[in-house]
């Protein structure tokens, strides 16, 4: 297979790394220009330019795929097939008719479940406990194609959002590849996606990692997870951000207002909820490295105590 690849971050680059080591031939990748980054602000490579590079793969760069120049350029390539990978642009219908068998998307959940930006991220928000990867052949919905090949794995009580992330860009990697060595019969079987079961992931804001000391500890705990490495989960100490880490959900039915702390010890620090306790296990205090509440006790002893509201104004 001729391939063009289209792709941005490095949940793309492992599936490009993929095609890479296959039998088939990258022969052009679209990718993000290069955005500020770093304390410098200074023009970053995305992880799929890189490796590209290091591949001398020829590589566009352009900020919409409308522009009937780049659509020329695309044609030019004469590719069998294209393959979307978290590439950050719309793919207007002019540009999924270019490829001989259309365009490809490596999609990080079971379809229909999960439509759209942040898929991995939500599911563990949403207690899910099993998330996938859809191999589906793109038209001009948000993730609405057919179904050509799916992969699932569970969610475990250990997973956060960076660990499932990497799981599932590792399974679409392989899926892809599984797919692409036999496109006519995996696009023979396409199924399409059932209207029961749509749900949409929305991108992650950092306003989202609020906690709102309401919501079941469960939940919370959810969240805490879902959000770890990024946005990250936090709450208020006296006016100050507190960014959560880690923490387990305790059966504990406290009286105590929701957002109350009711113990402080070295395994963690316990926090009334609306329903249950959330134990917060690792902490960021501003300025600080995020560390375990054993260590963080340790050299600031009075910055948590019992009776504490956590989850003030900012």
């Amino acid at each position: 297979m001729r391939i063009i690849f289209a792709g941005t971050p490095d949940f793309a680059a492992t599936s490009l790394a993929a095609l890479l080591a296959s039998g088939h031939q990258v022969v052009a990748v679209l990718t993000q220009p290069d955005r500020p980054a770093g304390r410098g602000r200074k023009p970053v490579a995305s992880e799929v330019k890189q490796l590209a590079e290091q591949h001398r793969l020829p590589v566009l760069q352009p900020e919409k795929l409308k522009d009937p120049a780049v659509q020329a350029q695309l044609r030019a390539f004469e590719a069998d097939v294209m393959v979307v990978v978290a590439y950050g642009l719309i793919i207007p219908q002019a540009v999924l008719a270019i490829p001989r068998h259309g365009c490809l998307n490596v999609h990080g959940s079971l379809l229909p479940r999960w439509r759209g930006a942040a898929p991995v991220h939500r599911a563990i928000a949403a207690g899910d406990t099993e998330s996938g990867v859809t191999i589906m052949q793109m038209d001009v919905g948000l993730d609405t194609g057919p179904m050509l090949h799916k992969v699932r794995t569970p969610i475990t009580p250990e997973d956060t959002g960076g660990s499932l992330y990497q799981r599932i860009a590792t399974l679409g990697a392989e899926a892809l590849v599984t797919v692409l060595d036999d496109l006519p019969a995996a696009l023979a079987r396409a199924e399409a996606q059932p209207e029961e079961g749509v749900t949409y992931a929305h991108k992650l804001t950092k306003d989202e990692g609020r906690l709102d000391w309401s919501r079941d500890a469960r939940a919370l705990h959810d969240q805490v997870r879902a959000f770890n490495p990024w946005p990250v989960a936090w709450t208020t100490l006296a006016g100050d951000t507190l960014r959560v880490w880690a923490s387990e959900a305790i059966h504990d039915q406290r009286r105590e207002p929701p957002g109350t702390v009711v113990a402080v010890s070295p395994a963690g620090v316990d926090v009334a909820c609306g329903q249950g306790v959330l134990r917060l296990v690792t902490l960021q205090l501003p300025g600080k490295k995020a560390m375990p509440v054993a260590d963080l006790l340790r050299g600031r002893p009075d910055a948590l105590h019992t009776g504490q509201t956590l989850g003030g104004a900012a």
